[in-house]
């Protein structure tokens, strides 16, 4: 598709920029020594320096079980963030200026007392104004504890003793099932506001996620068929080619369930489906998130299999060399019952989406890493050419790419040139990144920055996480008690698309 940019566009582009620093602060990493302060944080936070997003003063101070001196955490960090490519080295050693590293166990008081009083030295006579983010970087096990002990230190507090803003940032999954969500929030808001709070969900932050809302609310002419009348079906797809990896000990227990549909894959359902809020504002954007989640339809336990296919990955082929099933994975039950593939059928109780199906399809080792929307329109109500044409007329398609092509594609029929009535199927497709001359910021780097700027717009409200675990607890629950759970779990190969009645992509979107 041909795209015509405005005169406009390298102003505009300058407009997107963001124009002011957040304020100084100290940003605490606990769980530092863990695998994504390496592979996300610190990466996210070093290109925020680069970009000059970053506050100024600022300091980074990571903490963990594991003793380091801040030299070995600076090392650390330096060949997670620049590997092979050293061509930012000189910034690379401004910018690791501000890195720190402190052991610490979380459950000894002088411990903890002792990252207090690091805390306020590193303020430096008030430099970074008393304000803190403390990220989570931990087990979910480790959550509570550490909440208690910023509580209990005092480091929960704003606004006293010399303090600014606190904020905690929570990674997904905001517990286990609906009452350890809600028992994690009382411990949350034992010690932190409502506005403290940063629940991270990094789907949010990607800029083709950001995008539904742009393209279903500021165009007019996609919100008028976005409904029941027009759309035949939705389906919501987020594969992934990595199999369980190091995860093993918490994907036991979580299973696909836990680990993408009560966050990713409800998130991505929101977007999708809600109503236009009155104003471009976090609470109205939630409230109407919220709305969605209030609309599904309670799942039916007794008819599951109508609803639910679960699978678990096997052997398989995977960039041409074999890799071992899910059950011969380091750290998993050889007996494993845990699903790697699911895909549910919801439906919305409400005006717009009345008997429209949802399918949300995730799963490991699959084909190929990809997330996208598919929103399939309905058939012609009437077609003229039946006695002219030897071919069904193709209903319409359009696909929202968030991963890896970032791109709007629409695809409808046109004639075939020829002397005969033919139809062919054409796309036009959209890349979102085609003609775009600004920085270019990943989701963690997004996540990150509207944490120092107190922007609550792409993190989840508590509310959200109860409505949908209220939904998932009973899938769950349905699952796990499931007489027949072990003939229910479809067995797939490493590489494929999931169990056997889905071969290829297509065969995922046309479940229906």
């Amino acid at each position: 598709m041909e795209t015509v940019a405005s005169n406009d566009h390298e102003s505009a582009s300058q407009a997107c920029i963001l124009q002011q620093r957040p304020d100084p602060c100290t940003i605490v990493i606990l769980g530092a020594s863990g695998d994504l302060t390496a592979r996300k944080i610190v990466p996210s936070l070093f290109h925020l320096y680069l970009n000059e997003d970053l506050p100024e003063p600022c300091i980074i101070l990571g903490c963990g079980r594991t003793g380091m001196t801040n030299i070995e955490f600076r090392n650390r960090m330096k060949n997670a963030c620049l590997g092979t490519d050293r061509a930012n080295d000189s910034e690379w050693l401004r910018f690791s200026a501000l890195l720190f590293y402190r052991s610490i166990e979380y459950d000894n008081p002088d411990s903890c007392k002792g990252l207090k009083a690091e805390i306020l030295g590193h303020d430096g006579g008030s430099k970074m104004r008393g304000n803190r983010i403390f990220y989570l970087a931990v087990p979910p096990g480790l959550y509570e504890p550490i909440v208690h002990m910023l509580g209990r230190t005092g480091l929960a507090a704003e606004g006293q003793n010399g303090n600014g803003w606190s904020r905690i940032v929570v990674e997904k999954p905001f517990g286990r099932d609906l009452t350890s969500a809600m028992q994690l929030d009382r411990s949350l808001h034992h010690y932190f506001h409502e506005h403290q709070i940063f629940r991270i969900d990094h789907y949010l932050a990607k800029e083709t996620v950001q995008n539904i809302l742009t393209f279903r609310f500021a165009n007019a002419i996609f919100e008028p068929v976005w409904n029941r009348n027009y759309v035949d079906h939705v389906h919501i797809i987020a594969a992934e080619a990595l199999g369980v990896e190091h995860r093993a000990g918490y994907y036991e227990k979580a299973g696909v369930l836990r680990d993408m549909f009560q966050n990713h894959m409800m998130q991505l359902l929101a977007l999708t489906a809600m109503e236009p809020p009155s104003r471009f504002e976090t609470d109205r954007v939630m409230d109407e998130k919220a709305k969605v989640y209030r609309s599904l339809r309670p799942f039916n336990t007794k008819n599951i299999g109508d609803y639910l296919v679960l699978g678990q990955y096997g052997p398989g082929l995977v960039d041409g060399k074999m890799v071992p099933g899910y059950r011969d994975e380091a750290g998993v039950d050889h007996d494993s019952l845990t699903p790697t593939f699911a895909m549910i059928k919801v439906m919305l109780d409400n005006w717009r989406w009345n008997g429209v199906p949802f399918y949300l399809t995730s799963g490991k080792r699959l084909a190929k890493k990809l997330t996208e929307i598919h929103i399939q329109f309905k058939e012609v109500p009437h077609s003229m050419f039946r006695h002219t044409l030897i071919q069904d007329i193709i209903a319409n398609r359009l696909i929202l790419g968030i991963y890896p092509d970032e791109k709007i594609s629409l695809t409808f029929q046109t004639k075939d040139p020829g002397p005969r009535m033919c139809l062919r199927s054409v796309t036009m497709d959209f890349s979102y990144y085609r003609d775009h001359s600004g920085p270019i910021m990943d989701a963690y780097e997004k996540v990150l920055l509207d944490c120092m700027l107190g922007d609550h717009m792409l993190f989840c409200r508590q509310d959200a996480v109860e409505l949908c675990w209220s939904f998932l607890t009973p899938v769950l629950e349905g699952c796990e008690t499931f007489s027949n759970r072990a003939q229910a779990l479809l067995a797939y190969p490493a590489g494929s698309w999931g169990p056997e009645a889905f071969e290829t992509l297509d065969d995922i979107v046309r479940v229906v």
